[in-house]
């Protein structure tokens, strides 16, 4: 039973002591997962942190890997070139004391992905739940909208842990933080909102409560997001300067990075919003997951999204905001 005193995801998260918080469509997205954990660490729960990774990994030492398709980054991992989130996150984890493992996922089609969580899970000794947290809200579309956004890794991520059974892992949830930021990759967010509903009524939405600024978790959150800026000045993440934008009250087309010069942003309150729903009912509304079952590639995710799409008499125009 949920109660308004207490959010739904923190409800299904009540009895999980072990929890995997993993950034679902790589990049910086498991910075967005960043005050979730910590609030959940200081609640007492042990969580470990992991992200689908766009860092060339392929270069790394043999004796950083865990299995395939799953490295230990830490904070002296060596790597080429400054671009790595995970290694990024592990430096401020030491920082600031707290345990500075970041575990990165090879960005890879579904079945291997799985076999990648399944290894990661068995090292940990078995998790009770895994949070997929996407940097904001594209991993919500279907298939059928006028634009998915970028859609492959989510995807990847969704059908990997989805496919797990309830017996390795009991508690299978998304979160996004950053909504309205995907519409500088085309998504209409009217058609997020419709989604979401449609979620509602399986039972599969559990709400949505605000990144407080003023909480150890947002001023963790907004050190963080300044610390990967720093560490990667030649691609910082729109997602997350935008989301620590809105976080410090601005709005309207603010300006923190030189990548969205020839784009107009909206950063506004509603960015700050963690909106979760269940895994296992988002999957289930996804129109062409189960296509990508055997998927080994990213690329062939991206071929078998491509031809669905054209298989559909029509796609669901993007429609505006009334109000």
């Amino acid at each position: 039973m949920f109660s308004l005193l207490e959010p739904p995801l923190l409800t299904r998260l009540r009895d999980a002591r072990r929890i995997l918080v993993a950034g679902a469509g790589g990049g910086f997205d498991v910075y967005a997962g960043l005050p979730l954990a910590l609030a959940l660490r200081a609640d007492g729960r042990e969580v470990h942190l992991a992200n689908l990774s766009f860092a060339d990994l392929y270069g790394l030492d043999l004796d950083v890997w865990l299995d395939q398709g799953v490295a230990a980054i830490r904070p002296d991992t060596e790597a080429r070139g400054d671009y790595f989130p995970e290694r990024s996150l592990a430096r401020w984890l030491r920082l600031h004391g707290e345990p500075d493992t970041v575990w990165a996922l090879d960005r890879v089609g579904v079945q291997p992905l799985r076999e990648a969580y399944r290894a990661l899970i068995a090292h940990l000794g078995g998790v009770d739940a895994i949070v997929l947290v996407d940097g904001g809200t594209d991993i919500l579309m279907r298939g059928d909208e006028n634009g998915l956004g970028t859609p492959e890794e989510d995807m990847a991520s969704l059908a990997a842990v989805a496919g797990l059974g309830e017996d390795e892992v009991a508690e299978r949830l998304v979160v996004c933080l950053g909504f309205g930021v995907d519409a500088y990759h085309g998504v209409n967010h009217s058609l997020v909102l419709e989604n979401l509903a449609a979620l509602d009524r399986d039972g599969g939405y559990l709400g949505a409560f605000s990144l407080p600024r003023d909480s150890r978790a947002g001023a963790c959150y907004l050190d963080a997001v300044a610390h990967a800026r720093a560490q990667t000045p030649s691609h910082p993440s729109i997602v997350n300067g935008s989301v620590a934008a809105a976080l410090l009250g601005e709005f309207g087309d603010v300006r923190f990075t030189d990548r969205t010069r020839h784009s107009e942003l909206f950063v506004n309150p509603l960015m700050t919003l963690y909106f979760a729903v269940d895994a296992l009912a988002l999957a289930r509304r996804n129109l062409y997951l189960p296509l990508l079952e055997g998927t080994v590639l990213t690329r062939q995710i991206s071929t078998v999204i491509e031809e669905f799409r054209d298989s559909l008499p029509a796609l669901r125009p993007p429609r505006a905001f009334p109000h």
